[in-house]
């Protein structure tokens, strides 16, 4: 899984473009969010095939800005606190957390700026909490 960056115009109908062009070429979106920030609006999604996804978007004039690595991190839902606990490793290790949101597994996506630092930190992570 990757996640695709896009920057979309702040208007009506661009997100529905955006959906409509990667359901018709079967592209799923497994989690993300678009945020509006003044005339434009920042989407991040995750998906399986982003190359596909960029090389879709571009022919409705729609651009991918940036593909990411993705951290997949699944979190126990039953212990409070479990966000802030994480976040709180990837921070010790100084890491940055560029971009949060889950995927429709309610698993916590991730966006870093030291993936494989970040990848270890997981790794971690799970041997901890899901021995």
């Amino acid at each position: 899984m990757k996640d695709i960056e896009i920057i979309l115009e702040n208007k009506p109908g661009t997100l529905a473009l955006l959906g409509e062009t990667l359901g018709k070429h079967k592209i799923s979106l497994e989690g993300g969010g678009v945020f509006q920030n003044g005339r434009n609006c920042i989407a991040h999604f995750l998906v399986e095939d982003a190359v596909k996804a960029k090389e879709m978007l571009a022919l409705v004039n729609i651009n991918v800005e940036i593909i990411h690595d993705v951290l997949i991190q699944k979190l126990r839902q039953d212990i409070p606190g479990q966000l802030g606990m994480f976040c709180r490793k990837l921070a010790d290790a100084n890491i940055n957390i560029l971009v949060q949101y889950s995927d429709h597994s309610n698993q916590l996506i991730l966006v870093v700026d030291d993936f494989e630092k970040g990848k270890e930190v997981s790794e971690n992570w799970m041997k901890e909490w899901w021995p």
